[in-house]
């Protein structure tokens, strides 16, 4: 999961771009990238690390120009490399720097159509780079002196008739403005702003509304399926579908997990969401359990928050915060290789006695995945004095990978692939476990948007809806994403590039002023 931003403004936007990626770190903490450009040239930083080790003052000064794109990544299956981080640029044509959230189902067969019959090169592993080949190959299609709206709305088209998978995207035409567009099925979440400035309006697009809200612009609306959006330099905002749109299937664990409940994706919003989630959850406890012994409710922060307290009222029984979080720590689910995760649970977690002490205690989760986590959880709640510990999660058993975009582990690493919740229970250690309903999951978000039938639920019912994930392609996938998988590559990385991914290093990744557009 990556978070995507894009400014056209009346003023320097290198600090809007900034503050707008710290307020969307959360969905990656890998790398941070930021492109400009005034005059014709464009001006990049990116490297590994979170926003504000990656920019420094020096960095900032150089990334000059009203017009900008931002991007934070956490790794899938490639290795956590700088030559990876985002934004991406081609000179030709125009010149393109861009970035993306979300996954190509089909990179592998785009990236050999790249190299052997459009002639492109291709220099990292990332589906990103291949599909801003693939832009750029359809922009340098079009006829005519110029870019023209139509001529860039073909090529968008273009893209959707050759890209599979759910993405969402925003990029730099250099000398023209800043295009974003979202897959035909709308996956992937990215949102439209406007501000009235004394100079004139502003537009900006970001995958979540919050980054809106921090900048002071008015969500408009989020793009929808298969939509483009092109501010041109002097903001002046155009939009098109470009191609049909397929079914409207927005990711359902955006809401469960990744966005933050201030934001509002798909005019529905994350905190109401999460509330509904808790209140399914709380029915569905009393029905399996009317005469519940159940002292006290607690959270495992931070996601799963809104939905405890929920529960904790449909029940009537107290809410309390049971753990003390250290915010120093990046989210484990998000982290690379087991080992690491498991190191991290402790440190980013400490319980308080007291709430746990002699009593039957409700540890109320967004989601369990891998199932180590909820392990060691429900072991620290043990040793805080808990007289019996149940857990309850507010999704249903993740049981598939996820293919568009979210780094799901390995099927084999998924603690529900192969378990029945007996079998689950037994494994976290649980004196009782209870999931949510998948049925209730999707009423519970679909509430604010009748005009959502569907959700991508296909980490939880193993149905893909863009109807081309095949068993190779899973097979392949779990090769990729296995922790060993991770841990050979991390480990070749080392070797190659004797560890020295350095965010204040400026030979790797470091703030570079390409040639004016065209240029060679």
């Amino acid at each position: 999961m990556c978070g995507i931003v894009g400014i056209v403004s009346h003023r320097p936007v290198n600090q809007a771009i900034y503050d707008a990626l710290t307020v969307l770190q959360h969905r990656g903490q890998d790398a941070a990238g930021i492109a400009t450009e005034e005059g014709g040239t464009l001006y990049a930083r990116k490297s590994n690390g979170l926003v504000r080790d990656v920019f420094h003052q020096r960095h900032m000064m150089r990334l000059r120009g009203r017009i900008g794109i931002g991007h934070v990544r956490y790794p899938t299956a490639g290795w956590s490399s700088s030559s990876e981080a985002q934004p991406f640029y081609v000179n030709s044509p125009y010149g393109i720097s861009l970035a993306h959230n979300g996954n190509l189902t089909n990179a592998d067969e785009l990236k050999k159509i790249l190299t052997e019959q459009d002639r492109r090169h291709l220099n990292t592993g990332s589906d990103t780079e291949a599909l801003l080949n693939v832009f750029a190959d359809e922009l340098q299609k079009q006829r005519g002196i110029g870019l023209d709206p139509d001529a860039l709305f073909a090529a968008v088209e273009g893209v959707h008739a050759r890209c599979r998978g759910g993405y969402a995207v925003v990029a730099l035409i250099v000398g023209h403005g800043i295009v974003a567009f979202r897959d035909p099925y709308g996956i992937r979440p990215i949102c439209i702003g406007r501000r009235e400035t004394a100079e004139g309006v502003e537009h900006m697009v970001a995958s979540e509304s919050v980054a809106l809200d921090t900048l002071g612009f008015e969500l408009l609306r989020d793009l929808a399926p298969g939509e483009a959006a092109f501010i041109r330099q002097d903001g002046t905002l155009l939009t098109q579908q470009c191609g049909p749109a397929r079914d409207y299937t927005p990711c359902i664990f955006e809401y469960v997990y990744f966005a933050r409940p201030d934001s509002i994706i798909d005019r529905i919003s994350v905190y109401k969401a999460r509330l509904r989630m808790g209140e399914a959850l709380a029915n569905r406890i009393l029905s399996e359990r009317p005469h519940h012994d159940i002292d006290v409710v607690i959270p495992i922060p931070d996601s799963s928050r809104t939905s405890a307290l929920e529960v904790a009222h449909r029940l009537r029984v107290k809410y309390r915060e049971g753990f003390v979080k250290n915010r120093y720590i990046g989210r484990t689910f998000i982290m690379p290789g087991q080992e690491m995760r498991r190191r991290s649970v402790r440190r980013k977690l400490n319980a308080i006695d007291l709430e746990f002490r002699g009593k039957a205690v409700l540890l109320v989760d967004d989601s369990i995945v891998r199932g180590t986590t909820s392990k060691q959880i429900i072991e620290m709640a043990r040793e805080a004095g808990a007289r019996k510990v149940y857990f309850a999660s507010a999704a249903p058993p993740v049981r598939y990978p996820n293919v568009y975009g979210i780094d799901m582990p390995a099927a084999s690493e998924l603690v529900a692939a192969n378990r029945s919740i007996e079998q689950i229970r037994r494994f976290i250690g649980a004196d009782w476990l209870i999931y949510q309903d998948l049925e209730d999951l999707v009423a519970a978000v679909r509430y604010d948007n009748g005009g959502i039938r569907s959700f991508d639920v296909s980490i939880f019912s193993g149905h893909y809806v863009t109807g081309d994930v095949s068993a190779d392609y899973l097979r392949e996938l779990e090769a990729r994403r296995s922790d060993a998988a991770k841990e050979r590559r991390e480990s070749e990385r080392r070797r190659l590039e004797g560890d020295s991914d350095d965010p204040d290093d400026d030979e790797s990744g470091g703030v570079s002023e390409t040639p004016r557009a065209g240029a060679a």
